[in-house]
């Protein structure tokens, strides 16, 4: 059987008159979405017109929750209990679900956003908030995550969990990313990019910042949108998985078709 992986970019990201990226764009290339649910960004009528967007491309619509910072676009830490991570994922989660059932569709997958995105891997009572709020609403609901807590926290409670690989951050040797303000944690060259993401579908590894190769699974790849070039980064990241004999489909197609093996 040949590869299989999904590709999703965090989309719906703008707010009011402000727009962030090219969506549009982008969901020609993509097989699924992270929507932001207005706690860092995006707003009704974004979250309306791009699950729209999605249902008429076919693409699955995943919710990209985060803490409440829309001036900070969610990436600043907050002092949350895990009570109030709950209720902040189930607000969100109930938004856009309730925008998908409005358009004859369902959430798929759920992707934590910024600063809560890091923070549920590597804590436990913020990974069994999010997991205990997906759990409640809808238990086919996937999680997207790194291999932490979170995903750890999800497989206990008998969720589905796909892993992301990221295509353009630099890897430490244990597999997490190199931080953001750290050299070399953010890469650009897009030959450089699309390579790994390759690599990372086809074999199963991928380069560390040390030199070192560790493996990886990917389920999903995370493709950035919101800097000069992600356009065109993400369609040459398609074309060359699509050319290495690697099939593009949403996500749910994807874990299904890995537990048949």
């Amino acid at each position: 059987m040949n590869p299989m992986v999904d590709l999703v970019a965090d989309l719906g990201e703008g707010f009011g008159t402000y727009s962030l990226g090219d969506d549009h764009a982008l969901l020609g290339i993509v097989s699924s979405a992270n929507i932001a649910c207005g706690f860092h960004a995006g707003d009704p009528d974004i979250m309306d017109a791009t699950v729209a967007e999605c249902v008429s491309r076919g693409v699955g619509i995943g919710a990209h929750p985060s803490f409440p910072d829309l001036r900070g676009f969610g990436r600043r830490t907050m002092d949350l209990t895990a009570a109030e991570v709950r209720t902040d994922i189930l607000y969100q989660l109930g938004a856009l679900a309730a925008f998908a059932a409005f358009h004859g569709t369902r959430v798929a997958h759920l992707a934590p956003h910024g600063r809560l995105g890091n923070l549920v891997g590597t804590r436990a009572d913020y990974a069994a908030a999010v997991a205990d709020a997906v759990l409640g609403v809808d238990p086919g609901i996937i999680i997207v995550a790194q291999d932490g807590e979170l995903a750890q926290a999800a497989r206990l409670r008998g969720l589905q969990v796909g892993i992301v690989g990221i295509a353009d951050r630099a890897y430490q040797s244990d597999g997490t990313l190199v931080p953001r303000g750290q050299s070399g944690a953010v890469l650009h060259d897009p030959a450089a990019i699309a390579a790994r993401t390759v690599r990372m579908v086809v074999e199963g590894l991928i380069d560390t910042i040390d030199g070192t190769d560790i493996s990886i699974t990917a389920d999903t790849i995370l493709l950035h949108g919101d800097n000069p070039g992600a356009v065109d980064l993400a369609r040459r990241i398609r074309t060359d998985l699509e050319a290495a004999g690697v099939t593009i489909a949403p996500l749910a197609r994807v874990l299904a078709a890995k537990a048949q093996v």
